[in-house]
């Protein structure tokens, strides 16, 4: 995804058009020059290095955290009848197994209620709220990660482009050569550390806002479960 943006990006900016090309063409006698996204972040310099080491930081958190969270908000439809049924017909102890034995962070938090089913109810939500708690920090390990990425990345990026034109003036300096294209060419080359870093900060926090947004929908799936079961404890039994 980054790459493919990094390519649309070159070929919206920086590669010539085709019409450019035929016009380089008709005018010159010689094709107009391209450049290559390969040889483009070459250019970019030594601070490429700590950008690309962030990107795929960001993809990998980003893959984990999705698969990780995906998981934890599935449940199988019938499980809370299923609760229901055992509970209300007295049999805790099938209740319990039926909720230890399925996976993700709401049948743990219905495990948690069922063991304390007895107790006052106020003691009973605090333990759940206790449990979904856990499970909310659980799925937002390492999700920081992206945030910080999302803002470093772009000071990476503007930190290389400053550093690219004090060494492009100091040569400047040294040589006396102040044309047009020396200077263009110098500034251009190092820009490319900026929009990399931009792009990358700004993939890195849509990833994050998009992770943020699924451990929303699960949490509201885990406040609707537990609002569920309360109310099933208050059913009288058969």
């Amino acid at each position: 995804m980054l790459l493919g943006f990094i390519t649309l990006l070159q070929d919206s900016l920086l590669l010539p058009k085709a019409d450019t090309v035929a016009q380089g063409i008709a005018a010159n006698g010689a094709p107009a020059p391209e450049i290559h996204l390969i040889d483009m972040l070459m250019k970019g310099g030594v601070l490429m290095i700590p950008l690309g080491i962030l990107s795929l930081i960001a993809v990998y958190v980003f893959v984990e955290r999705a698969i990780t969270i995906s998981k934890a908000g599935r449940l199988p439809d019938n499980f809370m009848p299923m609760i229901r049924d055992q509970i209300t017909s007295g049999n805790m102890q099938s209740a319990r197994s039926l909720a230890k034995n399925t996976y993700g962070p709401i049948a743990r938090m219905i495990e948690k209620g069922i063991q304390r089913i007895g107790k006052p109810i106020e003691n009973i939500e605090k333990s759940m709220e206790n449990v979904g708690k856990l499970e909310i920090y659980r799925m937002e390990k390492n999700l920081v990660i992206l945030s910080i990425i999302a803002g470093i990345a772009p000071m990476f990026g503007f930190l290389g482009t400053i550093a690219g034109m004090i060494q492009t003036f100091f040569n400047i300096s040294i040589t006396s050569d102040i044309t047009l294209g020396t200077i263009a060419g110098g500034i251009y080359v190092k820009m490319i550390t900026s929009a990399s870093g931009l792009i990358i900060g700004i993939v890195a926090f849509i990833g994050y806002s998009y992770l943020n947004a699924q451990i929303d929908k699960v949490v509201n799936k885990m406040e609707g479960a537990s609002a569920e079961f309360i109310d099933i404890l208050q059913e009288p039994t058969r």
